[in-house]
């Protein structure tokens, strides 16, 4: 009988380890195997897994979004407002990368869409249970947004806690307080569950620190970077918007909304009021 041939290493690559049969991998560390298992087309279109990986995507960069605006709220309550400032930051560059995802979306035309719309069934956007949280972390708030996921109470039940908590910017307005600024006591103590109204004494606090930088630099930088997330959060949905409208046109949306119009409407909601009207009064 021949011998076998003695196995041979592998050649070396830059001194890159290349037997993983003991230790983690990159793949292991990622659960690349879930991950790039949960996509399921349900028609044979070859254009659905576009579809899919966007928005799989994006809910991917929302639980980031969830983890830096969680943090950052709770930096406003302990006063350390350096970390807040590079975690609001961290998420208006996420929001800027979403921006440009939309660009790889707007490459499907409507009649490419059209082939497997209907599979998608009423499953919608409307329906993300992370966005949601995030406009219930941002200030914009309805108890009527919680209906989607009664099913799920693994969800509705976060949710709802979230929806009677202070936003960030609720947050925000508090620190002010606590700061000595003069905040009308039924701002400070509100009802979480409703969003934010726009209110006298919140905007003049506000001018105050826009008058003022160098005495309160740090609540200055505090509003430059909420302006800053909220410009980002405008320009999202703005280019959600659009590239609907691209795709679909005026349709309505497969979860029930009017499609581009509800998302118009989403546009038009200002989130951190005072801080836009300060402009107009320095």
């Amino acid at each position: 009988m021949p011998n076998p041939v003695p196995e041979t290493p592998d050649p070396p690559v830059d001194g890159a380890r290349l037997d993983f049969s003991g230790a983690m991998s990159y793949g292991d560390y990622l659960q690349l195997d879930r991950l790039l298992q949960s996509q399921a087309p349900r028609s044979r279109d070859h254009n659905e897994l576009l579809f899919i990986v966007q928005h799989q995507a994006t809910e991917l960069w929302m639980k980031l979004m969830l983890h830096e605006l969680r943090a950052a709220r709770e930096a406003l309550r302990a006063d350390t407002l350096q970390p807040a400032f590079k975690m609001l930051s961290r998420v208006a560059r996420i929001m800027a990368q979403l921006v440009q995802s939309w660009d790889v979306l707007s490459t499907l035309t409507p009649a490419e869409y059209s082939a497997f719309r209907g599979d998608l069934g009423s499953s919608s956007g409307f329906q993300s249970y992370q966005y949601r949280m995030i406009e219930f972390m941002l200030g914009n708030k309805s108890a009527v947004l919680l209906a989607p996921h009664r099913h799920r109470p693994d969800l509705h039940d976060p949710l709802e806690a979230l929806l009677r908590e202070p936003s960030l910017y609720d947050e925000a307005i508090r620190l002010l307080h606590r700061r000595g600024f003069p905040i009308d006591a039924a701002v400070v103590g509100r009802d979480w569950s409703t969003s934010h109204a726009f209110d006298e004494s919140v905007l003049a606090a506000w001018v105050s620190v826009y008058k003022a930088t160098g005495q309160h630099w740090d609540l200055y930088e505090l509003a430059e970077k909420l302006v800053d997330l909220e410009d980002a959060f405008r320009q999202w949905r703005f280019r959600h918007a659009t590239t609907v409208e691209r795709v679909i046109g005026f349709k309505r949306g497969t979860g029930g909304t009017s499609g581009v119009g509800y998302l118009k409407k989403v546009i038009e909601v200002v989130l951190f009021p005072e801080l836009w009207r300060a402009r107009t009064s320095l």
